[in-house]
């Protein structure tokens, strides 16, 4: 079953899918081996990961796409790739899409940001004009008809707008094709309860933690009417968390507690599978001490 047709059928079945969202393919590894159905590739965790820099537009549509192809190789569950504003023009968001779906994505998110984008729980956000946003939604699924990659069509209007604006947009995505829609930053479950309510199709929620949008529990979305629970910084804050306190643990000379053991390691990693389809090959046989 191809990306698209697992996304979709994870769509029919109903209910809430949680969503880690990866960074990288050993993040998006560790996503699938605990049983997790899909993830998005974070543009924000993904340009600190890549180019160590915030997600304001620095990394490019090529690194972009290279690092979800290499996610997409690793992992068997769908991806949803970052596809920001689509990288210029309505022509511009049909060579994005193209290019995630050829990279192996489910689906792909094209936003309605002024280029260079922001991200949604951060200052500075504008979005373009409705005309342009409609532009971008309907060249993405002109685009999807070669091959058949979902749209998840994503509105940052409700920061200069109003959430009134925000919804009347993502009805009209819907309207153009878009397959599942996404109001960034609603600050109430009120205002999320509205978001469900008023829109047609799946919608996703993003959860960022001490972002503006409430953290609430997996089932008080599901509740609401989300399809989709997105979770775009956990996995990264608590990889950069670690990592910091192991370096200062290191820097101290103290113990360096909480690190996964080794075979564990080498396990999540893939060395054991690695060895075990090799040992039918002769050649490939190496001993190991």
């Amino acid at each position: 079953m191809s990306a698209p047709d697992k996304l979709r059928a994870l769509l029919n079945r109903g209910g809430l899918s949680v969503m880690p969202c990866c960074f990288d393919a050993l993040s998006a590894k560790l996503i699938e081996q605990e049983g997790f159905p899909l993830t998005f590739m974070s543009g924000f965790a993904a340009s600190a990961s890549r180019i160590g820099e915030p997600d304001l537009g620095l990394m490019s549509y090529g690194e972009v796409v290279d690092q979800a192809r290499n996610i997409c190789d690793t992992v068997t569950i769908p991806v949803i790739g970052d596809g920001d504003t689509g990288y210029g023009n309505a022509m511009n968001v049909i060579r994005t899409v193209q290019g995630f779906a050829k990279a192996g994505c489910g689906a792909v998110m094209i936003e309605d940001q002024v280029a260079p984008k922001r991200c949604g729980h951060t200052p500075g956000k504008a979005v373009v004009g409705r005309e342009e946003a409609f532009d971008r939604i309907r060249a993405a699924a002109d685009a999807r008809a070669e091959s058949d990659i979902l749209i998840l069509a994503r509105t940052d209007a409700r920061h200069e707008h109003g959430l009134g604006e925000a919804i009347d947009r993502a009805a009209k995505f819907h309207e153009l094709g878009a397959d599942i829609l996404f109001v960034e930053a609603p600050k109430t479950v009120e205002e999320m309860r509205r978001v469900c309510d008023e829109l047609p199709g799946p919608k996703m929620a993003n959860i960022v933690e001490g972002g503006e949008t409430p953290d609430l529990s997996h089932k008080e979305l599901a509740d609401i009417g989300y399809a989709i629970a997105a979770y775009p910084l956990t996995l990264m804050a608590a990889a950069m968390q670690a990592m910091v306190g192991t370096l200062q643990a290191m820097k101290q000379d103290a113990p360096r507690d909480g690190i996964m053991d080794f075979k564990e390691l080498r396990r999540r990693i893939g060395f054991d599978s690695y060895y075990e389809a090799s040992s039918v090959y002769t050649s490939s046989q190496r001993k190991m001490d």
